[in-house]
């Protein structure tokens, strides 16, 4: 299978090519949007892997969902000086936002981080491919996530892992600081 890159000199014709070709992929001839909506995250999911999107601080955070140039505030990551500002891409938040637009037809993260894609779902004991998994600590006072995944089953997330890394299938144990899966 042959792999793609998205990376910082990319054009925004590339990402509206990657979108029109997700979106066709993904369509549904006469059944109701609602009935395919899981399914068609995770096939969206993996369309997209398959570009190898670069991970950027902030990327996917535009007026619009979609692959964006970063930004160094708050950047946390190891590599210095921070590469965001100059990096086309998606952070993880960013990256959920994107796929979860593209299935539902709409915006339905809408902007923000983890946390606030947090308040927008309802917690799932039993996840189910498509829902979102989020790492970090939620207690019925306090939410404070810092990375989330999309559930592919069987254990693993695609997500936006780290400045340096693209798009891509990892386990949830990889990370150690489990919350909890959720369902929009």
């Amino acid at each position: 299978m042959e792999r793609r890159r998205l990376v910082a000199a990319s054009s925004p014709l590339a990402v509206l090519v990657v979108v029109l070709l997700v979106a066709l992929l993904t369509a549904t001839a006469s059944t109701p949007l609602s009935t395919y909506v899981p399914g068609r995250i995770v096939r969206i999911a993996y369309e997209i892997e398959r570009y190898d999107i670069t991970y950027s601080w902030g990327g996917g955070h535009g007026e619009r969902p979609g692959p964006t140039t970063g930004t160094c505030q708050g950047y946390t990551g190891r590599i210095r000086p921070c590469p965001a500002e100059s990096t086309r891409g998606l952070d993880c938040s960013g990256l959920a936002r994107w796929v979860y637009a593209l299935a539902h037809g709409t915006d339905v993260l809408g902007p923000g981080n983890t946390d606030d894609h947090v308040r927008r779902m309802r917690r799932v004991e039993s996840p189910e491919p498509g829902d979102l998994v989020f790492f970090g600590k939620i207690t019925k006072k306090r939410v404070k996530t810092h990375h989330v995944g999309i559930y592919l089953g069987h254990g693993k997330m695609m997500n936006a892992p780290e400045t340096g890394a693209v798009v891509r299938v990892d386990d949830i144990g990889r990370r150690p600081d489990l919350a909890g899966f959720f369902r929009y």
